[in-house]
């Protein structure tokens, strides 16, 4: 069994190798938490455990996983249907937008894409993102991180 994962990403490169990890991540709307008041979004996931795969092991392994960004002031989706909650999105990738486009500022944008057409954006004072992988996911669904917080 791989060792479970935590990254942090403070820059457009970390946040690279934390979108390389959550490729092909399953997200439920419910298990999408915005809590405006404490600036983060928390999104709970069943992720592929690639390390396992790239050892060469035949049979796919998900572990349930969060990923957080803190310091977010604003948070946008299109074409994620809230009214579905138990509705499964395809994680496609993240990427990190800086703010003009003047990579020296720590501000910027973090997009959240999904296969279906969905997307989230966080509009960051700076990029502040952990993924936390939190155990093996024993149903290949296992995305409850109700309540979280």
């Amino acid at each position: 069994m791989s060792p479970q994962l935590k990254l942090i990403a403070l820059d457009a490169d970390d946040l690279a190798v934390i979108s390389t990890h959550v490729q092909d991540a399953r997200v439920q709307p419910s298990d999408i938490i915005w809590r405006q008041g404490e600036k983060r979004l928390v999104v709970g996931m069943s992720r592929l455990d690639w390390e396992q795969t790239l050892a060469g092991e035949t049979e796919q392994r998900r572990l349930v996983s969060a990923l957080r960004f803190d310091r977010v002031l604003a948070c946008k989706s299109r074409n994620i249907d809230l009214a579905t909650p138990e509705a499964v999105l395809d994680l496609v990738g993240i990427e990190f937008h800086p703010r003009d486009g003047r990579d020296e500022e720590p501000g910027g944008s973090a997009l959240l894409l999904f296969a279906q057409g969905g997307a989230i954006r966080l509009d960051v004072e700076c990029l502040e993102c952990e993924l936390t992988d939190l155990g093996a996911d024993e149903l290949g669904t296992g995305l409850g991180i109700e309540g979280e917080g």
